[in-house]
């Protein structure tokens, strides 16, 4: 089958379109015939060699699909050959054909075009993990989604609004940040032109925003912690603005907030399956009732990925691209 994969890190031209063996479906898995594949910024940290596969992962990148059942492994009663599916990888995306975890598909939601599912898997298992288990986001709080531009941001900003939260988020330019408020945003905030923490306490009359999610990492932590009201909960997935900084634990404490920092990838088999099975309950009736959609920038040729991460480095794409082999 066809396959992109990176023989040496580097930039966008490092992915090279090449030919690999089938997979084969082992017991409790099953093989897909790929219609799309989510482009994610993890996928380019894999480029440059700074987040390689986990083990028994393919090498090469692709961390969601959307596609059709082509084959059943051993002890699989869940899915049907044919049937329209989309789902969460720990590699391999970048491909004609997959092999994932029986327990990691999702059927495509009702409403959802099969080639534009490829963006919901990571993105939608990110935002709830984060937002409803370890933010422990509730309806009637606020939240400050970082980048809700972005492929995480733009389903987060939809998820919480969905789950009653008022959504503060952050974007560059105001045609950027005027379509965060399309997608739900009470707040869209500019953060090319406007102070972040002012614009978070003059929203909130002073009080500051209940959850943070932060994928700037270390440039944003004192501002991030300045956000948060008392109590607050600051989940920290990504580090865009590096990974050291210093914390002020006096200010951590008198408002007795909480830092979290987490990944998704690397969590065993056994985590993904949970969370696959509380957002398809959770989640999939939003998507099916158009609360939360897909966010798609653009559809690439697979063999074109590298101009597809150029575009993603760009820093001008807003929700997902697609790979369509």
């Amino acid at each position: 089958m066809h396959a992109v994969t990176v023989p040496q890190p580097g930039g966008p031209d490092a992915l090279v379109a090449t030919t690999v063996p089938d997979p084969v479906p082992g017991p409790g898995q099953v093989l897909l015939d790929v219609a799309a594949a989510g482009v994610n910024r993890a996928d380019l940290l894999q480029r440059t060699g700074h987040y390689p596969s986990p083990p028994g992962a393919p090498e090469w990148p692709g961390l969601e699909v959307s596609g059709t059942v082509a084959a059943l492994g051993d002890g699989v009663d869940t899915w049907t050959v044919g049937e329209p599916v989309c789902a969460l990888l720990a590699g391999g995306g970048y491909a004609e054909r997959v092999v994932v975890d029986a327990g990691h598909v999702l059927p495509v939601p009702d409403g959802v075009d099969l080639v534009d599912a490829a963006g919901l898997p990571e993105a939608v298992c990110t935002a709830w993990s984060n937002l409803v288990d370890v933010g422990r986001l509730r309806a009637g709080e606020h939240v400050l989604v970082h980048g809700g531009s972005g492929g995480v941001g733009s389903i987060a900003i939809q998820l919480a609004a969905a789950l009653g939260a008022r959504v503060l988020t952050t974007a560059g330019g105001p045609d950027r940040a005027a379509r965060c408020r399309s997608l739900g945003a009470a707040v869209a905030i500019d953060h090319r032109s406007d102070d972040v923490v002012a614009a978070v306490r003059d929203a909130t009359g002073g009080r500051g925003v209940d959850v943070v999610l932060d994928v700037l990492g270390a440039g944003a932590l004192a501002a991030n912690l300045d956000c948060l009201a008392t109590g607050g909960r600051l989940v920290v997935i990504g580090m865009q603005r590096g990974r050291r900084a210093e914390l002020d634990l006096g200010l951590l404490l008198t408002k007795r907030a909480t830092v979290v920092g987490t990944t998704l990838r690397s969590r065993p088999a056994a985590e993904k399956t949970a969370l696959v099975a509380a957002v398809r309950e959770h989640v999939w009736p939003m998507l099916a009732r158009g609360a939360v959609r897909p966010v798609v920038h653009a559809r690439v040729p697979l063999a074109e990925a590298g101009r597809a991460h150029a575009m993603l480095d760009s820093g001008d794409v807003f929700g997902k691209l697609l790979l369509v082999p």
